[in-house]
């Protein structure tokens, strides 16, 4: 506070030296204006003609004959006041993008307006004010700067309003106006937009990032209206997040020694608290480095609940992106807690849960039937459990670790989430190396957790001669290992008996495969394989028609054709019958044998026909 009554004195002696070199020196000074310190010895008739406040104060004192007035929170102090003078006085002086903003406060304290004069200070600052500074971003960012030590008057007068609306608007045309300038046609005479070209419509990103924060934040609250892109919205938030927040080393060195200024992190906290809230909607408006970034912030400047489980709702429904040092939050609480943040991280994971759930409910029956083997969910969850379990190895060293702790987290994801349990196990076994005085009763409960059936041939082995197991654990392992190896066993004799190996092997993949899936993936298979089962029914069922028709065929060519063959077969016997009773066998054949011939003709016929 004192620097800055210093800065105020020196800047009202400077005032006074330089108002000594343009006021009348022949003309004696009749009324004195004190300013926030500064004194100017003036005239009034120059005053009085322009500004109807000091015009009334002069009038209210005309029996006394006023000689010295205080202008009490004067907008702009002793240099605003010094160019309103000038101006009563008629003396040039130049209106810009850092000096309108005061300008138009001032002349609306000291009543100048059209009112006592034409073309008064006040008109002469709104035409610029409008003509000049309402058409130029960066003067009007300069403008909103210059508003922060006017406010609550700059809001009052609308200047404010006036420069936010005309940066968002033109934000928004500049932006219009690149998109249409990365608008091409493709080889096939198709119109689409060029993703690689460059946006040269963001440049005000950097312009931004110099406003005061309650400022910035209605300057982004009007681009969101606007129709302003959130790619862009969330750029400009990652870089004024930047420039804010790492200002204080404290706050990214939280082991330094250094004092913590109390009010900068009262500023750190409104900042972090404001970029939240202004986050846009849309999932990969922002890298997710970032929402992280803005998490261990919150975490450690304290901020709302309702802010942290934002941020924590918002990295959960995207966590399939994330990497395993961006889910290492150091916890920042006393010395004997953990190492890291374990219960923000959990709560992560029920959010990442929870969505996964309720997008499962949302989806109808046409999804189940989709041709893909897994769906974009599943994925996620494969991806997610991949990253849980490197997550629970790089805690697992943690003498503090409580295994609720730890087994609330191996539990937070459904059962269908992990095909393998190997980066599972290997986080168990550096759990169980770090705490060797667990009970067996809780080692049991830590390895239930475990699938030893989805181990992988390595892991089991392994898991076979270690000995922080439980015996029971080691059982189950040996027994799933002699069950792998009698499958093994069976399919090296494929070449004897390929039909019941194949089966037997095409049961253990889908079986495997069921184990694998979601239960929402694996009802798709099942109606698939339900599908191509009636389909081979059907398939059966006119099939058995045709042979049905061919059998009442047979049986028609049948009934005539043995008609026919008695009678030739009995004249053959007669005429065959020798006068001594010998008959000719050789060149005979007996009617059953023809019969039986003729029959396997038309059978053969029939089967053809079918096939």
């Amino acid at each position: 506070m004192d620097k800055q009554q210093h800065h105020q004195l020196s800047l009202a002696k400077s005032s006074r030296q330089r108002c000594n070199e343009w006021i009348f020196r022949d003309v004696k000074s009749d009324i004195t204006i004190e300013v926030n310190g500064g004194t100017f010895a003036l005239h009034k008739f120059p005053l009085v003609s322009r500004s109807g406040r000091i015009r009334k104060l002069v009038a209210e004192h005309r029996d006394s004959d006023i000689s010295r007035v205080e202008l009490l929170n004067l907008p702009g102090g002793a240099e605003t006041f010094e160019l309103a003078a000038k101006f009563c006085y008629g003396i040039n002086f130049e209106i810009t993008s850092s000096n309108v903003a005061q300008l138009c406060c001032v002349s609306d304290y000291l009543e100048m307006t059209e009112e006592f004069s034409k073309d008064n200070l006040g008109s002469r600052a709104e035409e610029y004010l409008e003509s000049i500074v309402c058409k130029n971003l960066e003067m009007c960012v300069e403008v909103l700067q210059q508003c922060e030590n006017l406010l609550p008057l700059a809001d009052e007068l609308k200047i404010v309003s006036r420069c936010i609306d005309a940066i968002a608007s033109k934000a928004c045309a500049e932006q219009i106006a690149s998109s249409f300038s990365r608008l091409e046609y493709s080889s096939s005479g198709r119109l689409h937009m060029n993703r690689q070209a460059k946006c040269d419509g963001d440049w005000w990103i950097e312009d931004l990032s110099v406003i005061r924060i309650d400022l910035y934040q209605r300057v982004m609250t009007a681009m969101k209206c606007r129709g302003v892109r959130p790619e862009s919205i969330g750029a400009s938030l990652v870089n004024y997040a930047q420039k804010e927040l790492t200002k204080k080393s404290s706050l990214w060195n939280p082991s330094g020694h250094t004092k913590i200024d109390l009010l900068s992190t009262d500023h750190e906290r409104i900042v972090v608290e404001t970029i939240v809230s202004l986050l846009p909607v849309e999932k990969l408006a922002v890298p997710i480095t970032f929402l992280f970034g803005l998490l261990r912030s919150a975490v450690m400047l304290d901020c709302s609940i309702a802010c942290r489980l934002d941020l924590e709702r918002r990295i959960g429904s995207q966590l399939d992106i994330a990497t395993l040092d961006d889910l290492l939050i150091p916890s920042f609480r006393h010395a004997g807690d953990t190492l890291f943040d374990v219960d923000t991280v959990q709560r992560i994971l029920v959010n990442f849960s929870q969505q996964d759930d309720s997008e499962d409910d949302m989806d109808d029956a046409s999804v189940f039937e989709s041709d893909s083997p897994h769906s974009p969910s599943q994925g996620a969850l494969f991806k997610v459990s991949k990253l849980v379990d490197n997550y629970l190895a790089e805690i697992a060293p943690d003498a503090n670790l409580k295994l609720a702790k730890f087994m609330a987290i191996a539990e937070t994801l459904p059962t269908h989430a992990r095909t393998i349990h190997d980066g599972l196990y290997r986080a168990i076994d550096i759990y169980l190396k770090a705490h060797q005085g667990l009970p067996d009763a809780d080692k049991k409960k830590l390895c239930k957790l475990i699938d030893f059936q989805k181990l992988s041939q390595e892991a089991g082995a392994h898991a076979a001669q270690n000995e922080r197991l439980p015996l029971q654990s080691i059982v189950q392992v040996l027994y799933f290992e002699q069950l792998r190896l009698r499958n093994a066993l069976c399919c090296s004799y494929a070449d004897d008996d390929r039909k019941p190996v194949n089966h037997q092997s095409w049961r253990i993949s889908s079986s495997a495969l069921s184990a694998a899936m979601s239960p929402k993936d694996n009802y798709a298979s099942l109606r698939r394989e339900n599908r191509e089962l009636k389909l081979e029914l059907a398939r059966m069922r006119m099939r058995l028609n045709d042979l049905e028709k061919e059998h009442v065929c047979m049986k028609r060519d049948m009934a005539k054709s043995s008609s026919r063959k008695f009678m030739s077969s009995f004249t053959k016997k007669i005429g065959g019958l020798s006068l001594f009773g010998h008959s000719s066998s050789r060149g005979s054949s007996s009617p059953s044998r023809q019969s039986y011939r003729t029959d396997s003709k038309v059978i053969e016929r029939t089967c053809a026909s079918t096939d």
